[in-house]
């Protein structure tokens, strides 16, 4: 008997410890220290529902608990029977109604905010020249990478998603292959990115992430895609609107840039005989690549979405990208390439930037 209780007593801390642990991430991958409006709702309504459903708990635990005490067999006679209460019309109106409003009191702000969320008609707003007002941004999940496409703006790029702050970036949704789903846990979502139809919702980024550990914030595919559905992460970076510009010009002016395959420069010109195929290196265009566009690849935070950024890492993917992210679209691309090439292309591309 004492080695049961033990043991649903080690059970009861464990549960206790994962409800506090639950509240110990780091504020760039966190739902519970938002850092955007839609996320801070979410996280409102999580703790409201939570908090009702708590009460009612409570409630229901203290009322078997007076029972249980109030009509213990040892406090009576054994031929005791208590006060029938079979039929009676208020109890039964009692535990009818209260499960109602409590029902009303849930579902009311929850569909609200649901509604109020997925309101985008503002994606469709244009000025006096028919230039959309609000940031859009084409996000497009591929096995396993992201591809982002500013068409407005005439711009793409991958696995590192950039945004202004203080302001609402609207998505359009989509799967190249498999279904996926969007997530970036610390600003809000999440949302599902099917092949067959295009999902809509909008996000605020009220932080900049410049302050945060890594520099950025974590995003996530939320939906079992593959062999490496747990390793297909994206970074975002979210800048004030006039750093923004100034990132949105740099692209732009990579139009027409390009690798040769007769420059001097080894690397350049590996590049261009075995990658360009797949990759490109101008950040002006549209989306639809084969593989991730490498324009600013020498500004971003991380190799294939996990590995360190750095040249070793670029070494070890190219060399053998099976054993990093099995199953995806590259492997078995470069077997051809000798060490000295393999360097030589990882020194370009982490040449490869739009920041100063």
């Amino acid at each position: 008997m004492m080695k049961g209780l033990k043991k649903w007593r080690l059970f009861s801390l464990l549960a206790v410890m994962t409800v506090f642990l639950s509240a110990c991430g780091e504020n760039y991958i966190s739902t519970l220290k938002p850092a955007g409006a839609v996320g801070k709702q979410q996280l409102n309504l999580l703790i409201f529902s939570t908090s009702i459903m708590a009460l009612v708990v409570v409630v229901v635990s203290v009322l078997y608990l007076l029972a249980f005490v109030k009509f213990r067999r040892k406090k009576q006679d054994e031929n005791y029977i208590p006060k029938q209460v079979e039929g009676s019309h208020t109890l039964e109106v009692i535990w009818t109604v209260i499960p109602i409003i409590l029902l009303l009191i849930l579902s009311v702000p929850t569909l609200v905010t649901t509604y109020k969320l997925g309101d985008v008609a503002a994606m469709e707003h244009v000025d006096e020249d028919g230039n959309k007002t609000a940031l859009t941004v084409n996000v497009t999940a591929k096995l396993y990478w992201w591809e982002f496409e500013y068409p407005e703006q005439g711009i793409v790029t991958a696995q590192e998603l950039v945004v202004p702050t203080d302001e609402k970036v609207y998505f359009n949704l989509k799967a190249a292959d498999v279904k996926h789903s969007f997530w970036i846990p610390s600003i809000g979502g999440k949302m599902d990115t099917n092949v067959e139809n295009v999902n809509k919702f909008y996000l605020e980024f009220d932080e900049e992430s410049q302050g945060l550990k890594d520099g950025v914030f974590y995003g996530k595919c939320a939906e079992l895609c593959g062999p490496s559905h747990a390793l297909m992460d994206f970074k975002v970076k979210t800048l004030d609107r006039d750093a923004f510009d100034t990132w949105v010009a740099a692209m732009q002016a990579t139009e027409g840039q390009t690798a040769s395959k007769d420059s001097t420069d080894l690397g350049e010109a590996t590049f261009a005989a075995n990658c360009l195929g797949c990759h490109a290196v101008s950040g002006a265009g549209a989306s639809g690549a084969m593989g991730p566009n490498l324009t600013a690849f020498g500004d971003r935070n991380r190799v294939a979405g996990v590995l360190e950024h750095s040249k070793d890492s670029i070494e070890t993917w190219v060399k053998n990208p099976e054993s990093i992210k099995p199953g995806n679209l590259m492997t078995g691309a470069y077997g051809k390439l000798s060490d000295e090439e393999v360097s030589a292309v990882a020194d370009y591309i982490m040449s490869l930037s739009v920041e100063d």
